[in-house]
């Protein structure tokens, strides 16, 4: 089972901008994709950004342009940077990697986006 912890949330005004961290337990960070999901009050949890071995990034298409996942494998850590954010960009922001043939979960952090 790998430990996800994430932070770096908070309240921030619209316009605004925050970087979330994801440490990872081991050295997972560089052998597996790691994914960034939200879940807004009353809506599904949603994927947001997804960072492959390679490097390879994608996004839903509400964060295009405003929001970039990064990694650095030496600290095992996934980044995931929110700028121009906006109020529908509020939720609970989760880690996840699929790893030991079963979804792993990190704890969230919550970000709130208003004025």
């Amino acid at each position: 089972q790998a430990q996800l912890v994430e932070s770096g949330g908070g309240l921030v005004q619209p316009g605004g901008s925050l970087r979330l961290s994801c440490a990872a337990s081991g050295s997972i960070v560089s052998m597996l994709a790691m994914n960034w999901y939200r879940q807004a009050p009353g809506k599904q949890r949603e994927l947001v950004a997804s960072i492959g071995i390679g490097g390879s990034t994608n996004y839903v298409d509400s964060v295009k342009g405003r929001f970039t996942i990064s990694r650095d494998n030496a600290k095992n850590t996934v980044y995931l940077q929110m700028d121009s954010l906006k109020p529908e960009d509020t939720g609970v922001y989760y880690c996840h990697t699929f790893w030991g043939f079963r979804d792993n979960w990190g704890q969230g952090t919550q970000v709130t986006v208003s004025s």
